[in-house]
């Protein structure tokens, strides 16, 4: 049986995400609730959501301000996937997969013929393509009485290009729609201004015609806007003084415009806000320059209207994008701390195990106690050191310390690291060095931690098995028809099934339960990447596992230099 999901698009809590797996669930501000919403306009036990024949039914308990869906007051509602539940100002997604629907039930109702298919009669009559839009304005030329519907068409599909093109902020893309809307409307000036959590209103974009003084203030009637919001209604106004909805005095009349036009943001379900556009230009002007009287006219207050509602869907996609990224950013930290905190804790047993054998060698004057102890403690302070090395490595983008080294070394230190652990482990380690190897160009560092995470999993891997001796074999080389240089670990262990191969190397994956962490690997790769290469993995179950540790030889300004002088 699938489970739901409330995620909060809007709200204190935006962006966490409440996963149903009881039939029976509360909602509300109080402690016993499991969708708890610390929002002030919520009710203790403000409503419940319950399970009824596999479909999840929204119940509300007598709550002081309502219970809404999608926009509407109700008692009791069976929720579909994509209801906008509302309590107090927050508002969730409720998403509930249908559990028939997959891929696979959808390709079983889709037959792609194939080519010179016996089935396949079909033939091609009429083609089109997106420069026919321009004919379309040819014709809508030679007939005036299409140009204005053409020209709106044109507009809405140029807004919403805008809307889904990528925006790093919603002032942006706010920013982008609005121009077009002065550039169709011929205004001096517009503004959008959104609703917030609490239902203020706050200017989130502003735009200006060329030529007029950005450093004055808009002036935004706010008789205009709040009777928009009261009615959910695109006005246009051409003089205050005969408007009877507004009374001599309001804001309109002060500020002295002549012409506006104030439409709502009417979402899916919900009011995002209102988009305000005005001429300021004097009536002496406009007898001086030969303009109409009235530059607004009813059909551009219907396009603003239809502009107005493809802003606000671009407002509730970019507000649920946000809460998107956010819930998944909350997940993953959530994991992290998770599974970090597991490993900690396994460290920190170690370490007070260790201390408690000193401790009790101390007390005794056992110096061979003490020794043990403090075997385990190092031991146990070295796993910590090398966790906090790769979560750093990991963490953080950067560029590797590159200089001329030979890899030999870096890889021997590896293995002469290695080697006390290999013995206690009753493991073979062997290390072959590729003797022609030449002087290369790379991070040190870099390199040797990802080696040593490599080898490391490797004599994991040959730990104690029964039926013959583990061995690890370590090898350095230069592949000539690739210009490149390569470390390849092998060994002789169970092998890695074919299913695990394509995600080992993502973060926190790990095969080895409690004691491995899930970030050696993918710190490895991202090493070998930084340097222009890749590992790549063979394995055969029962008889081992090669990893190969690959990059392009790479050469350093003043190697460039030299190899240059010479030439």
């Amino acid at each position: 049986m699938s489970h739901a999901t409330l995620l909060v698009l809007q709200g204190i809590e935006q962006g966490v995400r409440f996963e149903i797996e009881e039939d029976d669930v509360g909602l509300g501000r109080g402690v016993q609730n499991f969708v708890r919403v610390h929002d002030t306009e919520v009710s203790r036990s403000h409503a419940r959501l319950t399970r009824e024949g596999g479909r999840f039914v929204l119940i509300d308990e007598s709550s002081a301000n309502g219970t809404y869906v999608n926009g509407q007051a109700i008692r009791r509602k069976e929720l579909t996937n994509g209801d906008r539940v509302q309590i107090g100002r927050t508002v969730m997604l409720f998403t509930q997969p249908d559990d028939e629907s997959s891929t696979h039930g959808v390709a079983e109702h889709v037959n792609l013929l194939g080519e010179h298919d016996p089935e396949d009669r079909s033939s091609i009559v009429e083609a089109a393509s997106q420069r026919d839009s321009e004919s379309l304005a040819t014709l809508a030329a030679e007939s005036p009485s299409l140009a204005d519907s053409v020209a709106n068409l044109q507009v809405l599909y140029r807004i919403a290009e805008e809307a889904v093109r990528p925006s790093l902020s919603i002032e942006q893309l706010l920013t982008r729609i609005l121009n077009l809307a002065l550039e169709t409307a011929g205004a001096d000036r517009g503004c959008m201004l959104l609703r917030e959590t609490g239902g203020e209103l706050v200017p989130q974009a502003f735009c200006h015609r060329h030529g007029v003084d950005a450093t004055t203030r808009m002036p935004v009637s706010r008789s205009i806007v709040d009777y928009v919001l009261q009615n959910r209604q695109g006005v246009r106004t051409t003089d205050a003084r005969t408007d009877t909805r507004f009374a001599p005095g309001q804001s309109i009349l002060q500020a002295g415009i002549r012409e506006a036009i104030c439409v709502p943001m009417q979402g899916r379900y919900d009011l995002v806000g209102v988009i305000y556009i005005d001429i300021t230009t004097p009536p002496e002007r406009v007898i001086l320059e030969g303009r109409p009287a009235h530059r607004f006219s009813e059909d551009l207050l219907r396009l603003m209207v239809a502009v107005g509602r493809q802003s606000a869907l671009a407002v509730e996609d970019n507000r649920y994008q946000h809460a998107l990224v956010k819930a998944e950013r909350l997940a993953a930290v959530g994991q992290t701390i998770t599974i970090l905190s597991h490993h900690i804790k396994n460290i920190l047993q170690g370490v007070r195990g260790g201390s408690y054998l000193i401790d009790m060698g101390l007390k005794d004057h056992n110096e061979e106690l003490v020794r043990k102890g403090w075997n385990i403690v190092e031991k146990n302070q070295g796993r910590i050191y090398h966790l906090v090395m790769d979560m750093l490595t990991y963490s953080k983008e950067r560029l590797p310390a590159l200089k001329r080294a030979q890899l030999n070394e870096t890889v021997s230190e590896v293995c002469e690291l290695l080697a006390a652990r290999a013995a206690e482990l009753n493991v073979q380690l062997e290390w072959r060095p590729t003797a022609d190897l030449p002087i290369t160009t790379f991070d040190p560092e870099g390199i040797h931690r990802a080696v040593l995470n490599i080898a490391t999993n490797a004599l994991d891997a040959v730990e104690g098995m029964a039926d013959r001796p583990g061995r690890v074999v370590v090898e350095t080389g230069y592949n000539s028809d690739t210009n490149s240089v390569y470390v390849t670990v092998a060994d002789n262990g169970p092998g890695i099934p074919t299913a695990i191969l394509p995600t080992m190397f993502n973060i926190f994956e790990s095969t080895k339960g409690a004691r491995g962490t899930g970030i050696g690997l993918a710190v490895s790769q991202k090493i070998i990447r930084e340097h222009g290469g890749d590992i790549s993995v063979s394995s055969e179950i029962g008889r081992g596992a090669t990893f190969t540790l690959e990059w392009p030889v790479l050469e350093d300004d003043a190697s460039a230099a030299e190899g240059a002088t010479i030439a």
